[in-house]
């Protein structure tokens, strides 16, 4: 049977964060309150409570990290990472981006030029995208959107287009004026800012709601850190981040117990994979 310890600012705030690390309802669980945690005067002193979640028997449990894993692919990608083409900047694919791109803009009534030039970080998609599409002109803030989420939506489409008429795999990244790129630049300043508040106060930090690709530069950026870790918590477009220090600091802030994300192991962990206590 597969359980886990969480603690969190109430008993009933730690069930629910172990729920959603398992995948479970209550009904599917046995819960053991180790610690009914107390408050503390004017915020000091207080006690975190903690738990035991256990899955009962024959109940299949279904990780927070391999159900995050599966969702963000399915709504970001076209296809599997193993099923991506890199080819040469000046492909068909390219071309054929380039033009649905420039015929996009002009139906949209927005003056503005497309250049194309190879991707240099993982914000551009380095190692993943064949080319980058920079958009250049004024007023292109509606591209954009709220987070960036008016440039996914449109680069999406492109790729779209492209791999239903040439049935390829290629993807490109498209950006305005260097927005990616300024985007990296700001959260890995964050990350860096936010990993030096928890080492200080050794209480965790919950950063604003992010989608997929910006909290994996925020776990990457601190992924070496050998006084932080990172988790991502909530659902859907609630997702965000929390920062924590290792070696069992205060669990506030929402995080699970024991998380920290690991880029080279796919999930979760203080050594590799995240596993479960027994």
């Amino acid at each position: 049977m597969e359980s886990v310890e969480v603690s969190a600012k109430t008993v009933d705030e730690a069930i629910d964060i172990a729920l959603e690390e398992l995948g479970l309802k209550r009904n599917q669980v046995d819960i053991e309150i180790l610690t009914p945690g107390k408050p503390g005067l004017f915020g000091l002193g207080g006690e975190q409570a903690r738990v035991r979640v256990t899955a009962l028997e024959g109940v299949e449990v279904h990780h927070l990290e391999e159900r995050e894993e599966d969702e963000e692919q399915a709504h970001t990608e076209l296809f599997a990472e193993s099923e991506i083409e890199v080819k040469d900047i000046d492909s068909e694919e390219v071309e054929l981006a380039s033009d649905y791109l420039r015929t996009l803009l002009d139906l949209m009534g927005i003056n503005a030029e497309v250049a194309v030039r190879a991707p240099e970080t993982p914000a551009d998609g380095l190692g993943r995208a064949t080319a980058v599409l920079d958009i250049d002109g004024e007023d292109l803030g509606l591209l954009i959107g709220r987070r960036g989420s008016s440039l996914a939506a449109l680069q999406y489409l492109v790729n779209v287009m492209v791999t239903r008429r040439l049935g390829s795999r290629v993807l490109v990244t498209i950006d305005v004026e260097h927005y990616h790129r300024r985007r990296e630049d700001s959260l890995r300043g964050l990350a860096r800012r936010m990993a030096d508040r928890v080492r200080q106060s050794r209480r965790p930090v919950t950063l604003e709601p992010m989608p997929a690709a910006e909290r994996r530069i925020i776990h990457l950026a601190l992924s070496e850190d050998q006084y932080v870790m990172t988790a991502s918590v909530g659902q859907g477009d609630e997702r965000k981040v929390v920062i924590r220090p290792r070696g069992g600091g205060d669990g506030g802030g929402g995080d699970r117990d024991g998380g920290g994300y690991r880029p080279d192991s796919g999930g979760y962990g203080r050594r590799g994979p995240y596993r479960p206590r027994r």
